[in-house]
């Protein structure tokens, strides 16, 4: 039987923190869905295909060299309805801290109340990678900061290219 894993997030950009994400869920699943929520409330940095984009040249590879099947989709409802819709059986999610951890807890336990046969698996960040989020990411780029050590080179190029328009 496949396991098909989905590992959704905003990716407003995508970071080397996700990276680290993707290597350790493409080994315990046989297909990755990444799933970029889209809110109509929230203005996102990228645009949705610019998102889309960026995890392909990024996280495809990944996924791919590890022998697992690869999609990314957007959805705009909740994440356990996407997860049955793909077929997912296991959601991923990132931890950096405790605080990660106690909010993804009350997230884990809503989720399995609405969706039981979707298992949440929790994967610790290496410990180079607990520091970023894509937040920090923005608000350094957006000052003029360097990112390289925080984000893929393509990533890079494509927030010092934003910024230099502003």
């Amino acid at each position: 039987m496949a396991r098909t894993a989905l590992y959704a997030g905003s990716f407003d950009p995508v970071t080397n923190g996700h990276l680290d994400v993707v290597r350790q869920a493409a080994r315990l699943a046989d297909r990755l869905v990444l799933a970029i929520g889209v809110h109509p409330g929230k203005a996102p940095l990228f645009s949705v295909a610019d998102r889309l984009d960026m995890l392909e040249q990024t996280c495809g590879p990944i996924a791919r060299k590890a022998g697992c099947k690869y999609s990314c989709i957007t959805f705009s409802d909740l994440v356990v309805a996407t997860a049955k819709r793909v077929g997912a059986t296991l959601l991923i999610r990132g931890l950096r801290d405790a605080t990660d951890f106690d909010y993804e807890m009350q997230m884990a336990g809503m989720n399995a109340e609405m969706a039981p046969k979707v298992q949440t698996v929790f994967l610790p960040a290496s410990p180079e990678f607990r520091p970023i989020t894509a937040t920090l990411v923005r608000q350094i780029a957006g000052m003029g900061g360097d990112v390289s050590a925080f984000v893929p080179s393509q990533v890079a190029a494509r927030l010092k290219k934003k910024f230099a328009k502003a």
